[in-house]
């Protein structure tokens, strides 16, 4: 075997070393965080942690650590777009989730399927006794996301038909509120 060619499979070994060994990093450092996620059940009490975005949130159960909560039945307009007229909207929605909860504690209401296709957990808040994605979409803050029914969707759809009659939120501005209609009808044909 010649120089060249012991060189080049030194290299493929090497290489093929490094990333087993990076792997097998990757793996524990993926299971090390999947168990630092708290196991939530009905009833938990929870604080916020972050706010992600206007319908997805990072709670903490006491000392359990950390969950990612996708809120179900909302979905709200993008707030990372800077240029894009909607952003102003997204922005909105992620201050007034913070207002609605202001610090106090949740308690969760899981859904079945408890996760999403990204791994959160989808559930329903309560900050006191208010639903806080209903309050969300009461204010004008989010929409229905009506693809997945969920048991309060009647409720929801009623507050955002209210919401949109008294332009609140994202119906105050046309143009976005023909976005949002053209959503809700993409969302109706995927629902059925």
């Amino acid at each position: 075997m010649d120089h060249l060619t012991f060189a080049f499979w030194f290299l493929v070994a090497s290489l093929l070393g490094a990333t087993a060994f990076y792997s097998v990093g990757v793996y524990r450092q993926q299971s090390a965080n999947q168990s630092r996620e708290a196991k939530l059940e009905n009833g938990d009490l929870v604080q916020l942690a972050k706010v992600i975005d206007g319908d997805t949130i990072v709670v903490n159960k006491g000392s359990e650590g950390s969950v990612t909560i996708r809120l179900l039945g909302i979905k709200t307009l993008p707030s990372k777009h800077g240029k894009d007229e909607t952003a102003v909207f997204g922005r909105a929605s992620e201050e007034a989730l913070k207002r609605i909860i202001s610090d106090q504690p949740m308690r969760v209401l899981l859904n079945n399927p408890p996760r999403d296709r990204h791994g959160r957990t989808l559930a329903t808040l309560y900050a006191g006794d208010q639903d806080v994605g209903l309050a969300l979409v009461a204010q004008g803050h989010a929409l229905v996301f009506s693809v997945y029914p969920f048991p309060s969707m009647p409720l929801y759809l009623q507050a955002q038909n209210e919401a949109r009659s008294k332009h609140l939120g994202l119906w105050t501005d046309a143009e976005v509120s023909a976005r949002a209609e053209a959503l809700m009808r993409e969302w109706a044909k995927q629902g059925g």
